[in-house]
Formats: C-alpha cells, structure tokens, sequence
C-alpha cells in the first residue's frame, strides 16, 4: 500500500501543476473577453471587473463601424494561409534535400543558412521595401506573402525532423523501385513528417497572423490592411476605448485558436516525437 500511495502522490503534483499552467495560459484571453464585454469606465475602476459583462455585442458594433473588420480579417487570412502553404512545402522539400541527398557543398550551404538566422530581420527592412517597390507590389498582398514564403527556420526544422523520422533503408527502397527524388518525396517523405509539419504549420500561421511591422511598411491602402494593422487604427489620439479595442482583438484571436484546435494532436505529436525517440 505504500508503494501505491508513493505513486499517486507525485501524479497529484503533476496533475495540479498542469491545471494551474493551464489556467495561467487561459487567463489572458479570458481577461481580453471581459474587458471587451464591459464598458471603459468599469474597467479604469478599482476593483476592476473580473466577470464577463452585457456589452461585447455593443463593442463589437463600434469595431464593424469604425474598421473593415471581416476584409482585414479575410486579408490576414490569405496571407497566412498562403505563407504557411509555401512554407510548409518548400521548407520541407529544402529540409529533405539537405539530409538525404548528397550534394556538393551541401554542409556548408546549410551552415550559411542557419548563420542568417542571426541577423534580426529588422536589418533587411530597407532593402525589403527597395525590391518591393521596384516590383510594384506596395499596397498588394504578395509584398507580404512572396518574401515570406521559405523561412531558414522552417528548413533547419523540417531537415531535423525528416533526418529523425525518416531512414535511409527507406529512401534506398523507393529508389530501386523507380522512384525520382520528387516522387520519394511526396509519397514516402511528406506521409512521414506530417506531425512536424502540423508543428511548423502552426508557428508559421500564428507568427503571420501576429505579424505587424513589415504589412504596416508595405500595406498602406485600407482595402488591403490585415486585422493588426485595422486594430491599431482603432486608437484615437485623445481617446482609447479599450473595451473596443479588446472586444475586436478576442474576434481577431478566434481564428487562431480554431487552427490549433484543428492540429492539437498532430502538433503534440511533433513536439514530443523526438523526446519519445
């Protein structure tokens, strides 16, 4: 009986910790609906609310008003679908390229590109907006989707896992049995990796949604803002509404939770496969 109650009692503490964790992570979006669905004056109060109030569908109202909030939404989501798209296939073919097939100076193009990582992207700003302009593409989605489309991360992430996931055998196998590189590749290598590209699907979607600096730079005309760029128009100069701006910015985080409630499992699945490994 000892040895039984010696068992239970650290899966109590683990059980605890996680729900404390979980609620600590919950509470900021709990905390943004109930700002949202109260009137400004009671949240300056002191003790500010902490239970949902009856006006989220009243600031809802001033966001459609003030804001093209469903075309910033349907922008945002173009772009990040078509960056996490690109990404998802080019970082995969790239990472497939640089562990399984040989090629000369293939290790050192690989260290030059995890070397870029180091250079913070604030840096390439100018040069950026230069080739933009000179392709005519401000004020046009594709200055944001094409510089995005192959991230260094994604191709040092994908070429771990399909290093990992993938054996050699198997790639020797399809091979012999008369397949291309292309052909091994999406029907031996991409059913394989599907957990890791669930994983950097969601980091790609979530950090293109979020994404403010570079769509402000480049995307001027209100027809084609995406939804952090129509909520910073939100702020007056005299005036904030935080009950407005909170209320439109709980709409703008549902489409991201909806994405990872899609891929939870395959997303664990891919963070966890190499500990199990």
């Amino acid at each position: 009986m000892k040895e039984v109650g010696q068992k239970k009692t650290p899966k109590i503490i683990l059980y605890v910790f996680l729900t404390i964790s979980a609620l600590i992570s919950i509470f900021p979006f709990y905390w943004m609906f109930v700002i949202g669905s109260n009137a400004t004056n009671s949240v300056n109060a002191f003790p500010p609310a902490v239970v949902p109030g009856p006006f989220f569908a009243e600031n809802a109202a001033k966001v459609f008003e003030r804001i093209n909030f469903f075309q910033a939404l349907f922008n945002s989501f173009v772009i990040s679908t078509a960056v996490t798209l690109s990404v998802l296939f080019f970082c995969t073919l790239a990472g497939f390229a640089f562990s399984k097939l040989q090629f000369k100076g293939r290790d050192g193009l690989f260290i030059f590109l995890l070397a870029t990582m180091m250079i913070p992207p604030q840096l390439g700003l100018i040069p950026n907006f230069m080739v933009i302009s000179w392709l005519g593409w401000i004020d046009d989605l594709r200055a944001v989707i094409v510089p995005a489309m192959v991230t260094a991360f994604g191709v040092f992430w994908m070429r771990q896992y399909v290093q990992s996931s993938v054996p050699f055998e198997l790639i020797e196998a399809a091979r012999i049995d008369g397949c291309s590189n292309f052909r091994t590749f999406w029907n031996i290598v991409i059913p394989a990796v599907r957990p890791g590209l669930a994983t950097l699907g969601i980091f790609t979607f979530m950090g293109t949604w979020n994404d403010f600096l570079w769509p402000l730079v480049v995307l001027k005309d209100r027809s084609v803002h995406t939804i952090q760029i129509a909520l910073r128009t939100l702020n007056d100069v005299y005036y904030t509404d935080y009950s407005m701006i909170l209320s439109g910015t709980f709409m703008a985080t549902i489409p991201i939770i909806i994405i990872f409630l899609i891929l939870n499992r395959q997303f664990i699945a891919g963070v966890t496969d190499g500990a199990i490994k």
